[in-house]
């Protein structure tokens, strides 16, 4: 069954009497107990499009210009604010890609996650704080209690981290977003968080929205990734399919660019050339074009839809070229 499904959501903000589009014509759904990842470089669109789904882009400004978001099957869009405070956190929850600024530094930790608890449930204060303490130490807190009364500035990074997501996961959300949660995070600390996320999906049969430019991180915790570039989604698919054969040329640059333990140190890691175009300077037919070792004439001049290519979806005109070439300079 569906939980989650965007329908060609086109999100705008204006600035400076300019309209600007960072999201446009995004569609793809969300099963339930699936872990979707959205990748691709900064500026492709990723977090403005759970921000979207959150309905938070309203309160710097954005609008969701086009489309609509589904959740349960009722729409999102159809809903008060009202509604949607209520259900952010107890249906929706998102994890925020920066613990020390989506924590409040001059709240004790317990008593942002009581707070969290006290507006979504009937638990008495005391049941809260009971409810609190296990919270964190189901997500690896030691010390529960006595860390329960410590402020943000106290607790490591990776300890902060830890306690969004005990915040995110205190009213038992059927959606969890996680935008970049492990960025800032050692690789070792990285690790133990994607297990949590895993073991915690399985627990609570739980889906998860998370955000990433990482492959790698996308390898680990996907069930299907989907490739953003520019406001665009360009592949959809399956991880394993995605891995072993990807369809649209910067998917085929970004799995290019994991270092390989197996490969020569010495050599270069691999790049893709340019960088993503800015609102004001969009490039005409695919937008992925003047980076792309294959384009045409035609992926100058016209826009590829995302075509259905069995289970898989893909926005590329030569994706039949893409499947027979490998991730190497030549072609990136």
């Amino acid at each position: 069954m569906k939980l989650l499904e965007l329908t060609d959501v086109t999100i705008q903000f204006q600035r400076d009497e300019q309209t600007i589009t960072p999201v446009e014509g995004v569609s793809f759904d969300v099963k339930e107990g699936e872990t979707v990842c959205l990748v691709g470089e900064s500026g492709s669109g990723k977090s403005v499009t759970s921000l979207g789904v959150m309905r938070l882009v309203e309160f710097e400004g954005g609008t969701i210009s086009a489309g609509d978001i589904k959740y349960q099957g009722e729409s999102l869009l159809a809903k008060s604010k009202e509604e949607m405070r209520a259900m952010r956190g107890k249906d929706i929850a998102m994890i925020f890609q920066e613990p020390m600024t989506a924590l409040n530094p001059v709240v004790s930790i317990g008593d942002q996650i009581v707070e969290a608890i006290s507006l979504h449930t009937e638990l008495t204060k005391a049941q809260a704080k009971e409810r609190a303490i296990k919270l964190l130490g189901s997500v690896g807190i030691s010390e529960a209690k006595r860390r329960f009364s410590q402020y943000p500035h106290e607790l490591s990074g990776g300890m902060r981290q830890r306690v969004v997501i005990a915040m995110a996961l205190s009213c038992d959300p059927k959606l969890l977003i996680a935008d970049e949660p492990t960025t800032a995070l050692d690789v070792t600390i990285e690790a133990q968080i994607l297990a949590l996320l895993e073991n915690l999906k399985k627990e609570m049969n739980m889906s998860i929205v998370f955000i990433t430019h990482d492959m790698g991180v996308a390898a680990e915790i996907a069930d299907r990734i989907i490739v953003m570039y520019a406001g665009k989604i360009v592949e959809d698919g399956d991880v394993y399919e995605m891995f072993e054969d990807p369809l649209h040329p910067y998917t085929l640059g970004l799995l290019g660019s994991i270092p390989d333990v197996n490969e020569d140190r010495s050599k270069p890691l691999l790049s893709i050339p340019g960088a993503i175009p800015a609102q004001s300077d969009m490039p005409v037919g695919c937008r992925f074009n003047p980076r792309c070792a294959f384009a045409t004439e035609q992926c100058v001049q016209q826009e590829p839809p995302l075509l259905a290519v069995g289970d898989r979806k893909v926005a590329c005109w030569n994706y039949e070229d893409v499947q027979k070439a490998k991730p190497t300079e030549e072609v990136i």
